[in-house]
């Protein structure tokens, strides 16, 4: 499965253990918003910011792959408008 394998070193990070289902809807969203970025050399923090607010989402209840996908990448975005500011 390449979706959970993508996620999975970031979920062993953190030391919480999920279901298979679960993990199999994390790791569609990570590779659903890793698409979104068209694999453009992103450095390996940005894809570990968008795991952590997955699995944040996940332990806070969120179940639907696009609405995960969308918080991770809602992580970016704010990031970015803050990297604008300060230059």
């Amino acid at each position: 499965e390449t979706h959970v394998a993508s996620i999975l070193p970031f979920i062993r990070k953190t030391g919480t253990v999920f279901d298979d289902r679960m993990t199999r809807i994390m790791g569609e969203a990570f590779d659903c918003a890793c698409k979104e970025l068209h694999d453009s050399g992103q450095p390996p923090i940005v894809y570990e910011v968008i795991a952590k607010r997955i699995i944040d989402a996940v332990r806070d209840g969120e179940r639907d792959v696009m609405r995960l996908r969308n918080v991770g990448l809602a992580a970016l975005r704010i990031e970015d408008d803050d990297n604008q500011a300060s230059r």
